[in-house]
């Protein structure tokens, strides 16, 4: 007997993908947009250098499953510090989950202590230069779709 079983597609995750307020970098953000919208989550990206105010308003307003701060310029840890205490600070957006990736500070030294610092602050996950799309890949398979709602 042949069993048939029902396969569907699974559901994505609504995404929002920024840079730090003082990056300008943008190929980076298309970057993430493409590699997530691939792996099947929606995706809205502010675009760059977009100020810790309007990411806050965005975050309450879209109601992401997830938060992808990107930042190429080195200034990641200093930025992503402030910002992830003014999502904190904020009591709907206290359980969003937050991620920082990228160039976290100007020299190489130091990645692991920056990384340690940006997660006690609040951040979910760090993912330091280098550390490849598929680390992210398998952050968004542990979260859970409207899991904050």
């Amino acid at each position: 007997m042949v069993r048939t079983e029902e396969w569907s597609a699974p559901v994505g995750l609504d995404v929002l993908v920024t840079n730090v307020a003082s990056d300008s970098h943008t190929w980076n953000l298309i970057y993430l947009q493409l590699a997530l919208e691939e792996l099947g989550h929606r995706v809205h990206n502010l675009g760059a250098c977009v100020p810790d105010r309007l990411l806050v308003a965005e975050c309450r307003r879209l109601r992401p499953d997830l938060v992808v701060v990107s930042s190429l310029n080195g200034h990641g840890f200093r930025d992503g510090l402030r910002v992830i205490g003014q999502l904190r600070a904020c009591q709907e957006l206290v359980a969003l989950p937050v991620v920082i990736g990228g160039k976290l500070g100007i020299t190489g030294a130091g990645e692991t202590e920056r990384a340690a610092q940006l997660r006690a602050a609040g951040f979910d996950e760090v993912f330091p230069d280098g550390a490849g799309i598929e680390s992210l890949a398998a952050f968004t398979r542990r979260l859970t779709v409207g899991a904050r709602a």
